[in-house]
């Protein structure tokens, strides 16, 4: 067997399963999960008829590049949404079954394991598909702790010369899963000098970028900021955006990576043995999703209204922020995180995910310590409901 796998840590929600085997959850109040970022909003009627429209598609194999006519609808989208006079649909884009296994796939792709001691940088907290990553390609993941008094900000000077000498990948996650922090044009400008020096490439995960508050202000892009920078060619840079938030069809199991065209070469060669083409169906359903906005813009309405009544329940207790985008809620707990999840289970039977287990400690601390993350992704109402019984905890304790 494949040594690496001994590396792998428990996903956090077998961890959260674990923590609260044995625990009896208060069944007088309603239970109300909170704790995975699985949108539950209605998935647009036009994307259902789309995909049974083209249920004929199932009886021919389909493509791993996909069909032209997704291609040309994600290009155009990403046109649109970053500002670009020009992307390649044909060399700049691939469409991908998720962001999570291309996240997952990209590193297998980029990393050369013959390498003495490569590296792989992540922030953290993190997106645990990213450290898997890392390990199953023969890569050692080094993290930059994103802190409050910092604003949740990434500090590349946390990591030594000599790691990122070694560093071949890194991920970022901007929207950022779970502080919901948006990286800035001097941010990605940094982080493009880092990459020119040191020669990595930067997998730029952008699978929250459409849920945000102001739609005046949406969430700079990596593109967009390589644009506004001159790399016009996206040296060192994939994007990899999904679906699953922005349509609310996380089973559609669809989105795209967009970037540098030598590396989305390779990324297909790689994708070609691995066998990783959409379903013909899901790409009819896909471009006709992508080739839509109204329903985005309804889509960040209910959930800038989720955010409003939160804000309004729990900000007298200083313990969050509103987030610049994303769905979540990333709270500071007057008691340990597992602690607090563990009471908020069994009293206010509200279930959230303990923010030490998005983490790992680096430099002497977990970063995750005495946080939770809060998906606000149930109903308004259930929202509504949950938040109240958290402030309820919170005067408790």
């Amino acid at each position: 067997m494949n040594p690496n796998l001994n590396l792998l840590q428990p996903y956090p929600f077998q961890k959260l399963r674990q923590l609260l085997d044995g625990v009896t959850r208060n069944t007088a109040l309603s239970p109300i999960d909170l704790q995975i970022g699985e949108p539950k909003h209605a998935t647009p009627t036009f994307i259902r008829q789309a995909l049974i429209d083209h249920l004929d598609g199932l009886s021919n194999y389909p493509t791993t590049l996909g069909i032209p006519a997704l291609r040309n609808g994600i290009a155009a989208w990403i046109q649109r949404r970053f500002n670009l006079t020009t992307i390649d649909p044909d060399t700049q884009v691939i469409p991908i079954n998720g962001s999570r296994e291309a996240l997952f796939a990209f590193a297998q792709t980029v990393i050369d394991s013959s390498a003495s001691q490569p590296v792989v940088v992540c922030p953290n907290p993190f997106y645990q598909i990213y450290e898997g990553a890392a390990f199953l390609a023969g890569a050692t993941p080094h993290f930059i702790n994103t802190l409050p008094e910092n604003d949740f900000r990434l500090d590349f000077s946390q990591l030594s010369d000599d790691v990122w000498s070694r560093t071949q990948l890194i991920y970022v996650c901007s929207p950022n899963n779970p502080t919901g922090g948006v990286m800035t044009l001097d941010e990605w400008r940094e982080l493009f000098a880092l990459s020119d020096r040191y020669g990595f490439v930067v997998a730029s995960d952008e699978c929250y970028s459409e849920i945000y508050f102001d739609e005046n202000n949406p969430p700079l892009g990596a593109l967009d900021a390589a644009n506004r920078l001159g790399r016009t060619d996206f040296p060192r840079l994939v994007v990899f955006n999904s679906l699953s938030k922005r349509s609310n069809v996380p089973g559609l199991r669809s989105g795209f990576v967009a970037g540098n065209a030598a590396i989305l070469e390779k990324f297909l060669l790689y994708r070609t043995y691995h066998g990783s083409a959409m379903n013909p169906a899901v790409q009819a359903a896909s471009a006709a999703a992508w080739n839509d906005e109204a329903h985005v813009i309804e889509n960040r309405r209910l959930y800038a209204k989720k955010f409003t009544d939160a804000m309004a329940i729990l900000s007298d207790t200083g313990a969050v922020q509103m987030p610049s985008a994303s769905f979540y809620l990333w709270i500071n707990t007057p008691i340990d995180d597992t602690e607090f999840t563990k009471r908020l289970y069994q009293d206010y039977n509200v279930t959230v995910l303990p923010g030490s287990f998005l983490a790992r400690e680096a430099r002497g601390l977990n970063p995750g310590k005495n946080y939770v993350r809060i998906a606000l992704v149930a109903s308004p109402q259930e929202c509504i409901e949950a938040m109240s019984r958290i402030k309820q905890l919170f005067e408790k304790l």
